[in-house]
């Protein structure tokens, strides 16, 4: 077992990404704009999106169930069946029966047992809280600004449209912007829920690079992995605070850019001999120590 898909330590990690010419999140409340801070101008990647790309990962390449996946069985059906694999009857089932259709739950759904699941709907059962989180929102390194552009259609809907030669539509894009996301692993939350050392290492697997290769598309535009750091702990209480571990990785912008549209207008800055005792990095997608790639 290496070290960083050992399900009984404490890890923390960080995930560098990039989008070229593309709007990795787009707003639905704002005409699917590119999320941003209002404040700062710097852009946002909601982690309901990040757990998305890694569930489809997931269920395209694997075996593995997904509780929360596009089209698929209402998550009511879902929960009676866990119930009724407990011998309960759904809507008169006992504390037990319940707790019981929870773990059956965490045995059948890879992404329940990793990013836990609301589970008390109308048929309910015990939530749990899973032990991979990451925060609300990934920022931006620096200020995004997006690009909003026309585009053209030749052909047309209604039969009363033939005479028109086209129609116009809009596309919004960021023409560069390198993201920082911040991911947490409890061992003690893990071991509520089942997870193995196979689930950990597939969770890596998929923030590697692979997630984005069967999430193409012409909107999103060319998403890249370009950094992930992982910082594993010998006490699984930690051995040192997460805040801590993060200001090692630093991305600074080159001085001679002003519009950053590459990665290689960044340097990203690893300080790994200032680990606290305890506490091992593996390095699983790396930029070159003080050198921008």
């Amino acid at each position: 077992m290496t070290t960083h898909t050992d399900p009984t330590k404490r890890h923390q990690a960080v995930l560098l990404f990039d989008v070229q010419n593309g709007n990795v999140n787009g707003d639905p409340d704002m005409e699917n704009l590119p999320r941003t801070d209002p404040e700062t101008e710097h852009g946002w990647v909601s982690d309901v999106c990040l757990k998305r790309k890694v569930r489809n990962y997931v269920q395209a390449t694997t075996d593995e169930g997904i509780f929360i996946e596009h089209g698929g069985a209402p998550l009511n059906h879902k929960n009676r069946d866990a119930l009724l694999e407990a011998g309960a009857e759904p809507k008169k089932a006992t504390s037990e029966e319940r707790a019981n259709a929870r773990q059956i739950m965490c045995q059948r759904y890879w992404d329940i047992r990793m990013f836990g699941a609301m589970l008390a709907t109308e048929v309910s059962i015990p939530t749990l809280t899973g032990p991979v989180q990451l925060e609300a929102m990934s920022a931006s390194v620096d200020r995004v600004l997006p690009v909003d552009v026309s585009i053209t259609r030749g052909v047309v809907t209604k039969e009363e449209d033939l005479a028109k030669e086209r129609t116009m539509g809009r596309k919004t894009l960021l023409p560069y912007a390198l993201f920082v996301s911040h991911w947490f692993f409890d061992p003690f939350r893990a071991k509520d829920t089942g997870v193995k050392e196979d689930d950990l290492a597939l969770l890596w697997e998929a923030l590697e690079w692979r997630m984005w290769e069967i999430d193409r598309s012409a909107a999103r535009g060319l998403v890249s992995t370009r950094g992930l750091y992982v910082f594993s702990h010998d006490n699984p209480r930690g051995n040192a605070p997460a805040h801590k571990l993060f200001d090692l990785i630093r991305v600074e912008r080159d001085q001679a850019v002003d519009a950053p549209r590459s990665f290689g207008d960044y340097t990203v800055r690893v300080a790994d001999d200032g680990l606290p005792q305890g506490v091992t990095l593996t390095a699983l997608v790396e930029a070159r120590q003080g050198v921008a790639a």
